[in-house]
């Protein structure tokens, strides 16, 4: 079996302080004024607009030793991981908060930012929640975002030489590893289409359902037929199709999660214990890159998170003693179909992506205060070398600050949809 061990302040104040001797000494001179001098000094700088611009720039005109030159390339690295993340974060929630917000008929203008549309949500939601009147429970099971273990070990093993030595080692902490298995599967897994499962369903079931079934059964619910009172929801033996969990055991197609017994076979994606080594493996919890530097380290985890692989979220949503029984009907719609979005966000990547900021934050924050001590050639090679990664820096600070409200609003309107501020968690 395999273990949960895989191989394979601010910046514009320093540029002003940096700066400014070498434009007093400036400001004398003929034709030359302050701008100017900012304009020279932006000239010639090496390109830190991409990762394999960075990689490849020339440091060494800046006054910078090899090691100096490769501080500066880990900070702008995980400056740029960083950003990226921001980015699909902002993405992801300006377009499921401003739907929620438009579906539930507020007005959010089409340039609003993410946390501009949360807000717009959470409030859409407060205010249909007191027209309808009643009360709204919400059973919510949470996403799954996981990272992939391969790609923290291949980064690692390119920005720290430190890392390589056959295949960098990868550790999975305080969550589960899967990937695609292929043999004896212990744990859950996700059957490939027209795969047979042989343990218990947690979606739809085709075939012989030997267990009971916990949702819509289209066929005989324990011998007999459904009545069309109860919804089509059966709570024992179903006979044909059952579009829900299956506790018990499934001997049939499943679409869905298989809960399979010791020594079972998964052909798909398996969330345990595999008995060879996965491919692909992925890590819901921390991963834990080998021993490398801390700019590498908060270069990769930036770099990772930015790519995780989300199950959906499910939000079941209940009203009771409504007065108005079309506000409710459509607050409960909206819910169900646009709240799992945001939930990505407020539960799957919170953590991971509040983590990976205040990281990269602390190893810019690193780089910018031995500046002075790494450049060779006094203020004005100082100053020269902030006028060409400043921009790179402070938008690794914009970006981390980013992070952090974007999650806070995200939790917002959970809590608003919810009720509580934490809201209700199920499975």
């Amino acid at each position: 079996m395999v273990s949960n061990r895989w191989r394979i302040v601010t910046w514009p104040i320093l540029v002003a302080g940096l700066a400014s001797p070498f434009l007093m000494d400036c400001g004398g001179l003929p034709g030359m004024d302050k701008l100017g001098a900012l304009k020279d000094m932006a000239a010639g700088c090496p390109d830190v607009a991409s990762v394999e611009a960075i990689a490849s720039a020339d440091f060494s005109k800046l006054g910078l030793d090899v090691e100096g030159a490769a501080k500066i390339k880990g900070g702008l690295t995980a400056a740029l991981a960083i950003s990226d993340l921001a980015a699909s974060l902002e993405a992801d929630l300006k377009g499921a908060c401003g739907k929620i917000a438009k579906d539930l008929g507020a007005s959010v203008p089409e340039d609003a930012k993410a946390e501009a549309s949360c807000k717009a949500a959470a409030k859409a939601i407060g205010d249909l929640k007191a027209k309808a009147g009643g009360s709204f429970s919400l059973s919510i099971k949470p996403p799954v975002c996981s990272a992939s273990m391969s790609a923290m070990a291949d980064c690692a093993g390119k920005c720290d030489v430190k890392a390589t030595g056959g295949k960098a080692e990868v550790k999975c902490e305080g969550g589960e590893i899967s990937g695609e298995c292929g043999a004896k599967c212990e744990g859950k897994c996700n059957m490939e289409a027209g795969a047979k499962c042989e343990g218990e369903c947690g979606g739809s079931c085709e075939g012989e359902v030997s267990g009971k079934c916990e949702g819509k059964c289209d066929g005989k619910c324990d011998g007999k037929a459904m009545d069309k009172k109860a919804e089509g929801k059966c709570e024992g033996k179903c006979d044909g199709k059952c579009d829900g969990k299956v506790s018990g055991g499934c001997k049939g197609t499943c679409k869905g999660e298989c809960g399979l017994k010791a020594g079972g076979e998964c052909k798909g994606t398996c969330s345990g214990k595999c008995s060879v080594e996965m491919k692909a493996p992925k890590c819901s919890g921390k991963l834990e890159p080998p021993k490398v530097s801390a700019d590498c380290s908060a270069k990769c985890d930036a770099q990772v998170n930015a790519k995780l692989e989300c199950t959906p979220a499910s939000v079941e949503v209940k009203a009771a003693g409504s007065a108005d029984a079309k506000a409710a009907e459509k607050l409960v719609a909206v819910l169900k179909a646009d709240l799992p979005m945001v939930l990505k966000v407020a539960l799957g990547m919170k953590d991971k992506a509040v983590g990976a900021a205040a990281n990269v934050k602390a190893v810019v924050e690193g780089v910018q205060g031995s500046l002075k001590t790494m450049v060779k050639g006094g203020p004005t090679a100082a100053a020269k070398l902030a006028a060409c990664v400043g921009g790179k820096f402070t938008g690794a600070f914009d970006a981390a600050a980013s992070i952090n409200v974007n999650v806070n609003v995200s939790v917002n309107v959970q809590a608003s949809a919810s009720g509580s501020a934490e809201g209700k968690a199920g499975k």
